[in-house]
Protein backbone atom coordinates (compact mmCIF):
# COMPACT_ATOMS: atom_id res chain seq x y z
CA UNK A 1 0.00 0.00 0.00
CA UNK A 2 1.29 3.34 -0.71
CA UNK A 3 2.57 5.59 2.13
CA UNK A 4 1.64 9.24 0.43
CA UNK A 5 -1.50 9.99 0.00
CA UNK A 6 -3.18 13.15 -1.67
CA UNK A 7 -6.63 13.94 -0.76
CA UNK A 8 -8.83 16.31 -2.82
CA UNK A 9 -12.77 18.09 -2.44
CA UNK A 10 -14.89 19.71 -5.22
CA UNK A 11 -18.29 21.07 -5.69
CA UNK A 12 -19.15 21.38 -9.32
CA UNK A 13 -22.21 23.43 -11.06
CA UNK A 14 -25.08 20.82 -12.58
CA UNK A 15 -24.56 22.11 -15.73
CA UNK A 16 -20.61 22.03 -16.11
CA UNK A 17 -20.87 18.44 -14.53
CA UNK A 18 -20.20 16.55 -17.77
CA UNK A 19 -17.40 18.98 -19.32
CA UNK A 20 -15.73 18.53 -15.16
CA UNK A 21 -15.82 14.38 -15.31
CA UNK A 22 -14.56 14.39 -18.74
CA UNK A 23 -11.47 16.93 -17.60
CA UNK A 24 -11.19 14.33 -14.93
CA UNK A 25 -11.49 11.08 -16.78
CA UNK A 26 -9.54 12.38 -20.04
CA UNK A 27 -7.10 14.52 -19.49
CA UNK A 28 -6.29 15.82 -15.90
CA UNK A 29 -6.15 12.17 -14.04
CA UNK A 30 -4.01 11.03 -17.06
CA UNK A 31 -1.83 13.88 -16.41
CA UNK A 32 -1.44 13.55 -12.40
CA UNK A 33 -0.65 9.48 -12.44
CA UNK A 34 2.42 10.40 -15.45
CA UNK A 35 4.06 12.00 -12.62
CA UNK A 36 6.84 10.14 -10.91
CA UNK A 37 5.44 9.30 -7.59
CA UNK A 38 1.90 9.48 -8.23
CA UNK A 39 1.08 5.77 -8.39
CA UNK A 40 -2.62 5.70 -8.82
CA UNK A 41 -6.27 7.54 -8.27
CA UNK A 42 -9.66 7.46 -7.44
CA UNK A 43 -12.83 9.45 -8.19
CA UNK A 44 -15.37 9.33 -5.59
CA UNK A 45 -18.88 10.86 -6.24
CA UNK A 46 -20.86 11.77 -2.93
CA UNK A 47 -23.76 10.37 -1.90
CA UNK A 48 -25.81 13.91 -1.83
CA UNK A 49 -29.24 14.28 -3.62
CA UNK A 50 -28.58 18.45 -3.65
CA UNK A 51 -24.88 18.80 -4.39
CA UNK A 52 -22.50 17.05 -7.13
CA UNK A 53 -19.40 16.35 -4.65
CA UNK A 54 -16.72 15.08 -5.51
CA UNK A 55 -13.26 13.38 -4.12
CA UNK A 56 -10.36 12.63 -5.46
CA UNK A 57 -7.68 10.19 -4.09
CA UNK A 58 -4.13 9.77 -4.86
CA UNK A 59 -1.97 6.83 -3.97
CA UNK A 60 1.64 8.54 -3.55
CA UNK A 61 4.98 6.94 -3.02
CA UNK A 62 5.63 8.90 -0.52
CA UNK A 63 4.43 12.62 1.61
CA UNK A 64 7.51 13.91 -1.12
CA UNK A 65 5.94 13.93 -4.26
CA UNK A 66 4.32 16.95 -3.26
CA UNK A 67 7.29 19.20 -3.42
CA UNK A 68 8.82 17.34 -5.95
CA UNK A 69 9.96 19.26 -9.19
CA UNK A 70 7.95 17.13 -11.63
CA UNK A 71 4.80 18.38 -9.85
CA UNK A 72 4.91 21.65 -9.06
CA UNK A 73 6.36 22.48 -12.64
CA UNK A 74 2.68 20.74 -13.80
CA UNK A 75 0.99 22.65 -11.11
CA UNK A 76 3.26 26.27 -12.12
CA UNK A 77 1.74 24.97 -15.98
CA UNK A 78 -1.56 23.83 -15.85
CA UNK A 79 -3.63 23.12 -19.27
CA UNK A 80 -5.95 25.13 -20.95
CA UNK A 81 -8.45 22.90 -19.86
CA UNK A 82 -7.38 22.80 -16.41
CA UNK A 83 -6.93 26.96 -16.18
CA UNK A 84 -11.07 26.80 -17.70
CA UNK A 85 -11.97 24.42 -15.03
CA UNK A 86 -10.15 25.51 -11.63
CA UNK A 87 -12.04 28.66 -11.38
CA UNK A 88 -15.29 26.99 -11.64
CA UNK A 89 -14.63 24.34 -8.63
CA UNK A 90 -16.58 25.41 -4.92
CA UNK A 91 -15.59 24.08 -1.50
CA UNK A 92 -12.42 22.93 -2.45
CA UNK A 93 -9.90 21.42 -0.22
CA UNK A 94 -7.07 19.89 -0.54
CA UNK A 95 -3.91 17.92 1.70
CA UNK A 96 -1.68 15.52 1.66
CA UNK A 97 1.23 13.73 3.35
CA UNK A 98 2.06 10.68 4.99
CA UNK A 99 0.10 7.52 5.72
CA UNK A 100 0.94 6.68 9.06
CA UNK A 101 -2.23 3.74 9.82
CA UNK A 102 -2.74 1.50 7.49
CA UNK A 103 -5.31 -2.11 8.39
CA UNK A 104 -7.06 -3.97 6.37
CA UNK A 105 -6.15 -5.38 2.76
CA UNK A 106 -7.24 -3.47 -0.62
CA UNK A 107 -9.56 -0.82 -1.76
CA UNK A 108 -13.31 -0.48 -1.04
CA UNK A 109 -16.14 1.01 -3.51
CA UNK A 110 -17.55 3.07 -0.83
CA UNK A 111 -15.44 5.32 1.44
CA UNK A 112 -16.38 7.36 4.66
CA UNK A 113 -13.97 10.46 4.21
CA UNK A 114 -13.38 12.48 7.08
CA UNK A 115 -11.11 14.95 8.11
CA UNK A 116 -10.04 16.08 10.85
CA UNK A 117 -9.08 19.59 12.33
CA UNK A 118 -6.39 18.44 14.58
CA UNK A 119 -3.55 16.29 14.43
CA UNK A 120 -4.26 12.94 15.41
CA UNK A 121 -1.40 9.91 17.28
CA UNK A 122 -0.39 7.19 15.11
CA UNK A 123 -1.38 5.24 17.49
CA UNK A 124 -4.67 6.12 17.91
CA UNK A 125 -6.99 2.46 17.88
CA UNK A 126 -8.38 1.92 14.73
CA UNK A 127 -8.84 -1.91 15.32
CA UNK A 128 -12.21 -2.44 16.07
CA UNK A 129 -13.38 -0.20 13.07
CA UNK A 130 -11.67 -2.22 10.93
CA UNK A 131 -12.67 -5.45 12.07
CA UNK A 132 -16.53 -4.80 11.19
CA UNK A 133 -17.79 -6.74 9.10
CA UNK A 134 -17.64 -5.75 5.00
CA UNK A 135 -15.01 -2.95 6.10
CA UNK A 136 -11.96 -3.63 3.68
CA UNK A 137 -9.45 -0.88 4.98
CA UNK A 138 -8.95 1.72 7.30
CA UNK A 139 -6.07 3.95 6.42
CA UNK A 140 -4.97 7.54 8.95
CA UNK A 141 -3.56 10.20 6.69
CA UNK A 142 -1.18 12.96 8.60
CA UNK A 143 -1.33 16.15 6.28
CA UNK A 144 1.65 18.00 5.47
CA UNK A 145 0.38 21.49 5.83
CA UNK A 146 3.50 22.78 4.25
CA UNK A 147 3.80 20.42 1.25
CA UNK A 148 -0.03 21.00 1.24
CA UNK A 149 0.36 24.73 0.97
CA UNK A 150 3.09 25.41 -1.50
CA UNK A 151 1.80 28.69 -3.28
CA UNK A 152 1.38 27.42 -7.31
CA UNK A 153 -0.39 29.04 -10.48
CA UNK A 154 -3.00 26.59 -10.44
CA UNK A 155 -3.98 27.09 -6.94
CA UNK A 156 -4.05 30.90 -7.64
CA UNK A 157 -6.79 29.85 -10.27
CA UNK A 158 -8.95 28.40 -6.96
CA UNK A 159 -8.37 31.73 -5.04
CA UNK A 160 -8.36 29.65 -1.82
CA UNK A 161 -8.47 25.89 -0.55
CA UNK A 162 -9.45 24.97 2.48
CA UNK A 163 -7.86 22.44 4.40
CA UNK A 164 -7.25 19.72 7.47
CA UNK A 165 -4.75 18.67 9.82
CA UNK A 166 -5.47 14.60 9.31
CA UNK A 167 -7.89 11.98 6.80
CA UNK A 168 -9.15 9.30 8.49
CA UNK A 169 -10.22 7.16 5.38
CA UNK A 170 -12.43 4.16 5.83
CA UNK A 171 -13.60 1.84 2.84
CA UNK A 172 -16.07 -1.14 3.09
CA UNK A 173 -17.83 -3.29 0.10
CA UNK A 174 -20.88 -0.94 0.64
CA UNK A 175 -22.98 1.80 1.98
CA UNK A 176 -24.67 -0.52 4.89
CA UNK A 177 -21.29 -1.28 6.21
CA UNK A 178 -20.22 1.92 6.33
CA UNK A 179 -23.41 3.38 8.29
CA UNK A 180 -22.89 0.41 10.55
CA UNK A 181 -19.42 1.92 11.59
CA UNK A 182 -20.92 5.34 12.39
CA UNK A 183 -23.86 3.61 14.38
CA UNK A 184 -21.12 1.77 16.33
CA UNK A 185 -17.97 4.08 16.23
CA UNK A 186 -19.47 7.60 15.75
CA UNK A 187 -18.45 8.51 19.63
CA UNK A 188 -15.03 7.73 18.97
CA UNK A 189 -15.04 9.30 15.71
CA UNK A 190 -16.30 12.21 17.35
CA UNK A 191 -13.75 12.84 19.32
CA UNK A 192 -11.05 12.67 17.08
CA UNK A 193 -12.90 15.95 16.00
CA UNK A 194 -14.38 14.15 12.72
CA UNK A 195 -17.97 15.34 11.64
CA UNK A 196 -20.32 12.50 12.11
CA UNK A 197 -23.63 13.50 9.40
CA UNK A 198 -21.04 13.43 6.41
CA UNK A 199 -22.13 11.17 3.45
CA UNK A 200 -20.44 8.21 2.47
CA UNK A 201 -18.66 8.26 -1.46
CA UNK A 202 -19.06 6.00 -3.88
CA UNK A 203 -16.24 4.77 -6.70
CA UNK A 204 -17.07 6.32 -10.14
CA UNK A 205 -13.60 6.22 -11.79
CA UNK A 206 -9.67 4.59 -10.72
CA UNK A 207 -6.91 4.85 -13.02
CA UNK A 208 -3.37 3.28 -12.16
CA UNK A 209 0.24 4.51 -13.27
CA UNK A 210 2.34 2.59 -15.50
CA UNK A 211 4.10 0.76 -12.39
CA UNK A 212 0.51 -0.13 -10.66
Amino acid sequence: MATGMLAIWSDVDPDGETDYLHWLTREHTAERVGIPGFEGVRVFRAGLADLRRYLILYDLSSASVLTSDAYLARLNDPTPWSSRTMPKLRNFARGGGKVVRALGMGQGGHVLALRLPHAVSDDVPLEAIAAEDRVCAVRLLAVDRAGSDVPTNEKALRGGDGSFAALLLIEATDEAALQTVMLEHGEAIAALGAETELPAYSAIFMLRGDAG
